[in-house]
């Protein structure tokens, strides 16, 4: 070979050899940078997944201040609360799990981003427009309905997609450039055996996927493992307000909270036999009971009034009061059928009580980690049969709150529930009176009534009318300006703090507001010319006495509200008094309303009728503190007698054991089992 043809070879090999000299030169990432920056995109995805729960909620006066990322950072030193790192771990299970499949961090982390991104944009522009963060119901869209999900994007809704693309965008060019300069192109399991990396791979895929299959199947039930985990770490489940909730535990935590919710254990007996014959023995129940009686509850209007937070403040233990709070309300108690309601809350836990009025189920039926049946049992329901499907067609079923719609998740829940409007604050369906009283930020029960007032008497049809007021909702802060009330304790030893004694004269005054609001809305009601009955009820007392909590032995006073049912002069039940009347629960008003109507019933209805004369009230195990979200503690439910004396289990007779079997069979059949009761006519009332 020729000095000049060995020159131009060696000079060719130079060229060609060059890139690939430059690429050895590209050292790759050393496993800790990988480690940290997988840290740092996991809270980067957590992040954006916050953004979308985080907004201004001052329209919203029950909702805490505004919760963002920056509060969920400080509570970690103020409070050793570490929700944060439960979000991360979650987040990070399922980061780990794509880039186990794919196999390169470059690839895996924008995928993982992309999602935050997307399933954080539906997030805001959901609360943005229904105050409701994304619930596992909403699964639902993935399916049949997903062409419903364009009804949900608001005003504007091209600049935070844009704005989305464009954050992405910025992702996607960093993480080109790391993966040019990473030598290793972000391949995370690399060894010379392709056996053991697919092994290896697949081990780190099914691994923390079953633990994250299994922390979602248990986070809900309340004593297992993964619950003692998240609360540990800080969860706090605040599922009154599922923004909120989002917004305080973080959106992945809140989400994979109510997966799974246990709701009942399945009684050992279920099936389809002896639901046939549960049918079949309360059949019989209705046919004998509806021999005696000759009014039908659809040729009635029948309205449910849940008054927020009313009770009589003179009835707790230590106080005395100036003057009576409630002297219309107490007359009118005299004189038809009324008591005493045992509460399963105390200070908040209202839509439980509201779901067991309409629903005729108890809470006491229910697994203890059911904390919210609007939450955690509805949405997913496939069968929720309630007491205004008896009206018929759902123009005859009508709702009032004056409040937000999203909250307890109503809006949907009545919908589902067969409710044709439901009024409030905000939605398609306004209510149409919002008056307030002095510096209350809370719309007047006088109002709310005038607004349900309207609807009654425009039609001659007969309807099902649920009313949720508002006005004696907490806190009590000096809102009137003429209060004359004043409180004291009955023990000088124990005097009132000067924040209680505040708020139980507030509370005491709107009261007082309550009773002539609701006289007034009776006496208009007595003026019509169409039969009308009230189930009227305060669905827990105010949390405001904390010098009467701390005595546990006042704990069924503390769950005692005051209840009547009455019928204007055009209804047959006018004046009419049960005698069995003086102590119930929720769960049995529309089997009250029935005898007090002289209505047929069903064979549930006829089965809550028998339930109610043996036992006259049940709820969970109570507590003296304000309702929170774990709900009771351990212990036998409280089954009040007729006399409101607790009944003992194992003191009761072979008649009430059989009732409360057959209760659980119904309820779980109709919440968690087969629906076998379904197409059997159990829920039907007569018509005529």
């Amino acid at each position: 070979m020729s000095e000049s043809t060995e020159g131009n070879v060696i000079e060719e090999l130079s060229i060609t050899r060059t890139p690939q000299s430059k690429a050895k030169q590209r050292r790759p990432f050393p496993g800790w940078l990988y480690a940290l920056l997988f840290v740092v995109f996991d809270f980067a995805a957590v992040a954006i997944l916050q953004w979308g729960v985080t907004m201004d909620s001052t329209r919203i006066e029950l909702s805490s201040p505004l919760v963002g990322l920056g509060d969920m950072i400080a509570k970690m030193f103020t409070h050793a609360n570490f929700v944060l790192i439960l979000n991360m771990l979650l987040v990070g299970i399922v980061y780990l799990i794509v880039l186990m499949a794919c196999n390169r961090f470059w690839v895996a982390t924008p995928v993982v981003l992309a999602l935050a991104l997307i399933i954080s944009v539906i997030e805001h522009f959901k609360v943005g427009i229904r105050y409701e963060a994304i619930l596992p119901s909403d699964l639902s869209f993935l399916g049949s309905n997903t062409g419903n999900l364009m009804s949900f994007m608001p005003a504007g809704w091209q600049w935070a997609v844009l704005g989305a693309v464009a954050v992405f965008a910025v992702f996607v060019a960093l993480f080109v450039v790391l993966d040019r300069i990473d030598g290793r192109h972000g391949r995370m399991i690399r060894t010379a055996n392709p056996a053991m990396n697919a092994i290896v791979r697949l081990l780190l895929i099914l691994c923390p996927g079953m633990l994250f299959g299994l922390y979602a199947m248990q986070v809900g039930t309340v004593g297992s493992w993964a619950n003692a985990v998240s609360s540990a770490l800080g969860d706090t489940p605040s599922m009154w307000d599922s923004v909120y909730d989002a917004q305080r535990n973080g959106p992945v935590v809140a989400f994979v909270r109510q997966l799974n919710p246990k709701v009942m254990d399945e009684p050992e007996d279920y099936s389809e036999e002896t639901m046939q014959e549960v049918a079949a023995r309360y059949r019989q129940a209705a046919d004998a009971i509806n021999e005696t009686r000759s009014e039908y509850l659809d040729e009635s209007t029948v309205v449910f009034v849940l008054s927020e937070s009313f009770s009589d403040p003179s009835r707790v233990p230590g106080l005395e009061l100036n003057q009576d709070a409630m002297p219309n309300v107490r007359e009118i108690k005299e004189n038809t059928t009324s008591g005493l309601m045992l509460s399963s809350g105390y200070g908040g836990g209202t839509a439980n009580l509201e779901y067991m009025g309409l629903s005729g189920m108890s809470m006491a039926n229910f697994d203890s980690s059911l904390t919210s049946p609007y939450q955690q049992l509805v949405p997913s329901q496939h069968w929720t049969p309630t007491v205004n499907q008896m009206w018929g067609a759902a123009e005859n079923s009508i709702g009032f709150h004056p409040y937000e719609p999203s909250m307890y998740s109503r809006a949907t829940n009545y919908e589902k529930f067969g409710f044709s409007h439901f009024y409030t604050l905000e939605g398609e369906d306004i209510i149409a009176h919002q008056d307030t009283i002095d510096d209350s930020p809370y719309v007047s029960d006088e109002a709310t009534y005038r607004s349900a007032l309207e609807e009654i008497e425009s039609t001659d049809a007969n309807q099902f009318i649920q009313i949720i007021t508002m006005q004696n909702h907490m806190p009590y802060n000096d809102w009137y300006r003429d209060n004359d009330f004043t409180v004291e304790s009955t023990d000088p030893s124990q005097p009132l703090g000067e924040d209680e004694t505040e708020s139980i004269e507030t509370y005491a005054k709107g009261v007082s507001i309550s009773d002539e609001a609701t006289k007034d809305f009776l006496d208009e009601l007595d003026q019509l010319d169409k039969p009308v009955t009230v189930v009227f009820y305060g669905d827990h007392l105010p949390g405001i006495y904390s010098t009467a909590s701390e005595d546990d032995d006042n704990s069924l006073a503390l769950h005692l509200t005051d209840y009547f049912i009455w019928s204007n002069q055009a209804s047959a039940g006018s004046g009419a008094k049960n005698d069995d009347s003086d102590y119930t629960s929720p769960n049995f008003f529309i089997a009250q309303a029935a005898e007090h109507m002289n209505a047929k019933v069903s064979p549930f209805l006829a089965f809550l009728t028998q339930m109610h004369e043996h036992v006259s009230a049940m709820e969970p195990p109570v507590v003296n503190n304000i309702q929170g979200w774990d709900r009771i503690p351990e212990g036998q439910s409280i089954y009040l007698d007729a006399d409101g004396d607790p009944m003992a289990e194992s003191d009761m007779d072979e008649q009430t054991r059989q009732l409360l079997e057959d209760y659980l069979l119904i309820q779980y059949d109709v919440t968690a089992g087969s629906n076998y009761l379904r197409d059997t006519g159990f829920m039907d009332a007569p018509t005529r």
